[in-house]
C-alpha cells in the first residue's frame, strides 16, 4: 500500500505543472488541487508566525459526517428491499438480496447528486479561479437519504442544480450560505413536484431491478408511512400499522422498518450517526439536545390537548421524534455549523426552536405531516438574529457591570 501511495504521489508531482499557471491544462488548475488535496493532506500551510495549526480542516469534517450517514444508508437500502418483498408478499427475507435490491435503487441516485452538485461546484471553482470547496460531499449524500426511493432521478438532478446555483454559489459558496444545501432541494421537490413526494407509492419500489424482487404487489398493500396514516386519519382511536397492516409497536418505529424517506426511518441508526458526530466534536450536542428537547415538550403538551381535529395530536411524545424525519433534521440537519447559530446560548435557543415548530407544523396543519423540513429552514434564517441578540445581550451585562464597579 505503501508502494502504491508513493508511486501515486510521484506521478501527480510530475504532472503537476502542467495544470500550473503558464502549463498546457493551467485551464483546469482548480480541478487538479481539487483532487490532488482529496488524495493528500496539503503542504501549502504557513510555516512561520503566530498560527494555530489544526489537523481538523473541513475535508476531514465532511469525510467524518459522511461516515456518520453510512448507518442511515446502509440500513436504507436494506428497507427499501424489505419493504419491496413485503409488498409483492414474499415470506423469505434474504439479506443480500435485499441489500442487492436497494442498492440497485439509490446507487443512481447517488451518482446523480454528485455528479450534478459537484460538475457545478467544479465549474463555477474554474469560473471564480477559486480552490474547490469539500462542502457537496456531505450534501451529495443527504439529497438521496432524505428524499422517497421513487424520487425520479432526472427531478433530482433539476432540483440539486437549483439548490447548488441559488443557494449555495450565489452566496459566495461553500461557508457563505444562509440555508442548508440538503433540505432546500427537498423543499424545492416538495413544492414543484407534490405528486411524487408523497402519497402511498412514492416511499415503496414496487419494481423489479436486474431480476431481483420480481412478483406482483399483493392486495391489501399498502405503502403509506406513519405520518401519511395520520394526515388521513378519521375517527376516535389512532392505531399506526405496517404496510401489510400489523401494528407499529415503539420498537418498530424505534428500528425503522416502516415506509419512508430512505434514510430517515432508522432512529437506532441515526442515533449511532449522533454519537460518531458527538465522539469526534463536529456536531453541537447543545442543538441535539435541545432539538428533542423541543419535540418532545411540544409533544406533550399537543398530546395533553388531544383533539379529533388534528389527528397528529394522538401521537405521544417519543411517537413524534422517532417518526418521520425528526430525529434526521435534529442530527443532521440543524447542527450544520454553517446555518446553525454559533453563540452556545443561541444554540439551545435554535435547537429548541426546531423541535417545537417541527411539531407544531406536523400537528397542526394536517395537508402537511412532516414539520422538520420547514422548521429547519425557517430557524436557518433566524440563526443570525438570535445570535445577535445573545452577543448584544452579552454586551449589555458587561457594560452594566463595568458601570457598576466605577
Amino acid at each position: 500500500m505503501t508502494t502504491i501511495v508513493k508511486a501515486l504521489r510521484k506521478y501527480l508531482d510530475r504532472i503537476k505543472p502542467q495544470f500550473q499557471p503558464g502549463g498546457r491544462l493551467h485551464a483546469f488548475e482548480s480541478v487538479f488541487d481539487g483532487f490532488e488535496t482529496f488524495l493528500f493532506t496539503p503542504t501549502t500551510t504557513s510555516r512561520s508566525g503566530c498560527n494555530i495549526h489544526d489537523s481538523l480542516d473541513s475535508k476531514r469534517v465532511m469525510i467524518i459526517v459522511v461516515l456518520a450517514l453510512i448507518p442511515c444508508l446502509l440500513f436504507g437500502m436494506y428497507n427499501i428491499g424489505y419493504q419491496h418483498w413485503l409488498a409483492i408478499g414474499s415470506e423469505s427475507f434474504h439479506f443480500w438480496e435485499l441489500m442487492a435490491y436497494g442498492f440497485c435503487q439509490i446507487f443512481w441516485k447517488l451518482v446523480v447528486t454528485y455528479a450534478v452538485g459537484l460538475g457545478i461546484e467544479f465549474i463555477v471553482a474554474q469560473w471564480r479561479h477559486e480552490e474547490i470547496q469539500e462542502g457537496f460531499l456531505v450534501s451529495g449524500i443527504l439529497i438521496p437519504l432524505i428524499c422517497p426511493v421513487e424520487t425520479p432521478i432526472w427531478m433530482l438532478a433539476v432540483a440539486t442544480a437549483f439548490s447548488v446555483i441559488f443557494v449555495k454559489e450565489v452566496f459566495g459558496g461553500t461557508g457563505y450560505n444562509i440555508f442548508n444545501v440538503a433540505l432546500v432541494t427537498r423543499a424545492f421537490l416538495f413544492f414543484a413536484y407534490p405528486s411524487r413526494m408523497s402519497g402511498d407509492e412514492a416511499f415503496i419500489a414496487l419494481k423489479s431491478t436486474l431480476g431481483l424482487g420480481e412478483g406482483q404487489v399483493v392486495d391489501g398493500f399498502t405503502g403509506a408511512t406513519p405520518l401519511g396514516q395520520v394526515a388521513t386519519f378519521v375517527g376516535d382511536k389512532l392505531t399506526l400499522t405496517n404496510s401489510v397492516g400489523d401494528p407499529l409497536t415503539y420498537w418498530d418505529m424505534f428500528i425503522g422498518l416502516i415506509p419512508g424517506s430512505v434514510g430517515e426511518t432508522s432512529t437506532l441508526c441515526i442515533l449511532i450517526g449522533a454519537v460518531i458526530l458527538l465522539a469526534t466534536g463536529i456536531a453541537s450536542w447543545r442543538i441535539m439536545l435541545s432539538v428533542f428537547a423541543g419535540g418532545f415538550l411540544m409533544g406533550l403538551i399537543a398530546h395533553a390537548f388531544e383533539t379529533t381535529t388534528y389527528p397528529a395530536t394522538m401521537l405521544t411524545a417519543l411517537e413524534q421524534i422517532t417518526l418521520g424525519g425528526f430525529a434526521f433534521a435534529a442530527v443532521f440537519m440543524a447542527t450544520d455549523p454553517v446555518t446553525a447559530a454559533r453563540t452556545n446560548t443561541g444554540k439551545y435557543v435554535y435547537g429548541f426552536l426546531v423541535g417545537v415548530i417541527a411539531i407544531i407544523i406536523r400537528t397542526y396543519n394536517n395537508g402537511y405531516p412532516e414539520g422538520a423540513m420547514l422548521a429547519v429552514l425557517l430557524m436557518n434564517s433566524m440563526a443570525p438574529l438570535i445570535d445577535y441578540c445573545v452577543v448584544e445581550g452579552n454586551i449589555r451585562r458587561r457594560l452594566r457591570r463595568l458601570n457598576s464597579k466605577a
